[in-house]
């Protein structure tokens, strides 16, 4: 078998379980704690939470119905194969959520709202992870925020405010006010299974002492080092010449002991620190649960 088949198969492997993980665990959330206490979540998920307690309609064919839109949104603008994995992954969630019994946990309001939102957020995590969504509300506020210019974070906060809007009239302020937890926690904890712990952080370091830098990031740090050249200056008038500039990316666990290994070397070299989204290849320790 050739590396790349092998590669691939061992993808798709890795795909199926994150996505059967994030189905299970966005299913007992809902039937271990949301659905029994009538708490919704935001987004897709919420709407479809929603009207399963406004009407007689089986969440299940709900989860499906809602998503459909979402699916062939999905289609158009990211593409087929996600369009694929997401319509498997939503009847994996409506079949398990039909077939499968859960506990009800319990019926305290407070445990229900954090930990409800607690395996909803880190279901669908999981199944991002795995390449496939099982809430389409992502991908409708990819799509606005293109054809209007706005941020995704915005759309979903529109979105999300007219849903939990919709709760505190058809059910009542309290519900929402707790939905508005389960929400918060999902949120939470589906970022944290996105980005893990290990947030990543590019340094950029402007030094005399640029060579001696870069020898403590690669040999005390173990981490690679990027060199670009530059010009130094300040003021109007001030004094400029050429400088080797220094980038590396850490994780922010790491971030404090880079910072004082500069310090050791040059306590006046400056620092810039930025938020990386993720990275790939190189020497950066790379986070779990990659797909």
């Amino acid at each position: 078998m050739k590396h790349n088949e092998k590669t691939k198969i061992t993808r798709h492997i890795k795909d199926f379980i994150l996505i059967t993980s994030g189905i299970f665990s966005a299913a007992f959330g809902f039937k271990g704690f949301l659905l029994t206490n009538h708490f919704i979540d935001g987004g897709a998920t919420g709407i479809s939470l929603l009207v399963s307690i406004l009407t007689p309609i089986p969440l299940y064919i709900l989860i499906v119905t809602i998503n459909i839109p979402f699916i062939i949104l999905g289609y158009n603008i990211i593409g087929k194969a996600f369009a694929i994995k997401t319509s498997l992954a939503i009847l994996g969630l409506a079949l398990v959520v039909a077939t499968v019994t859960f506990p009800n946990v319990t019926d305290d309001n407070l445990l229900v709202a954090v930990f409800g939102g607690f395996f909803l957020g880190a279901g669908i995590g999981l199944s991002v992870r795995g390449g496939a969504v099982i809430d389409g509300t992502e991908v409708l506020a990819i799509y606005l925020s293109r054809k209007f210019g706005t941020t995704i974070g915005d759309i979903i906060i529109v979105i999300n405010v007219v849903i939990f809007s919709a709760a505190a009239y058809f059910l009542s302020i309290e519900v929402a006010l707790y939905s508005m937890i389960t929400y918060l926690a999902a949120s939470k904890t589906l970022d944290f299974i996105i980005d893990g712990i290990e947030e990543y952080m590019g340094v950029t370091i402007v030094s005399s002492k640029s060579e001696e830098i870069k020898k403590l990031i690669i040999e005390v740090l173990g981490h690679g080092v990027t060199t670009y050249k530059g010009k130094s200056g300040y003021g109007k008038t001030g004094e400029s010449g050429n400088v080797e500039i220094v980038y590396t990316v850490v994780t922010r666990l790491e971030l404090n002991r880079l910072k004082s290994e500069i310090e050791k070397v040059d306590e006046n070299a400056f620092v810039i620190i930025s938020s990386v989204r993720d990275t790939k290849g190189g020497m950066v320790p790379k986070r779990g649960l990659k797909y």
